[in-house]
């Protein structure tokens, strides 16, 4: 059976601040809401950026402090370009609500790593061309061009003994699980 991960719901403290940034900040459009059972009953709340997906991310109302989560280190969320990826970090930066905000490359990854306004830890990423073993990671310099960064990459992770095109890794992979 292959099972692939569909959504998280968190729990929240304040609902209308968190729909604000992940809607306005992060892009997700809500899908739906209402109360969890009879009337009193918590709201929870379903969000998505992906058209075939009724929602990635559901917020509940009952969480009692706004403290640092210790239960999910982050979530994190797959974009198809390095553009995206950009986009993010200076939304981030522009909005001022998330803390944390740190570009890092895993070498299979370029992500931006941010707590949201609850201290939710939370990674935004795009595929980089090639595959690293793990786990590591390294600061990378979001103003460098797509061309520049692959070649950083490529000198930074080069030389790591399982470095090699993500295709082929992805190729082995369907081997293994099948697919």
């Amino acid at each position: 059976m292959a099972l692939e991960f569909a959504h998280a719901v968190v729990y929240v403290v304040d609902m209308d601040e968190m729909v604000d940034f992940y809607t306005n900040v992060l892009g997700f459009t809500v899908t739906d809401r209402g109360p969890v059972g009879d009337e009193g009953s918590p709201e929870i709340l379903f969000m998505s950026t992906v058209a075939d997906h009724h929602h990635q991310l559901a917020f509940l109302s009952v969480r009692k402090e706004a403290k640092p989560s210790n239960s999910v280190n982050h979530l994190a969320f797959r974009t198809s370009d390095l553009a995206s990826v950009k986009a993010t970090i200076a939304a981030l930066e522009e909005d001022g609500r998330a803390t944390r905000i740190g570009p890092l490359t895993h070498g299979n990854a370029w992500s931006v790593y941010f707590n949201d306004p609850e201290e939710n830890g939370v990674e935004i990423f795009c595929d980089t061309p090639f595959h690293v073993a793990q786990p590591q990671g390294k600061p990378w310099d979001p103003s460098l061009g797509e061309d520049e960064l692959i070649e950083w990459t490529k000198a930074e992770f080069g030389d790591e003994p399982r470095f090699g095109p993500i295709a082929d890794f992805y190729a082995a992979q369907r081997e293994t699980l099948g697919g």
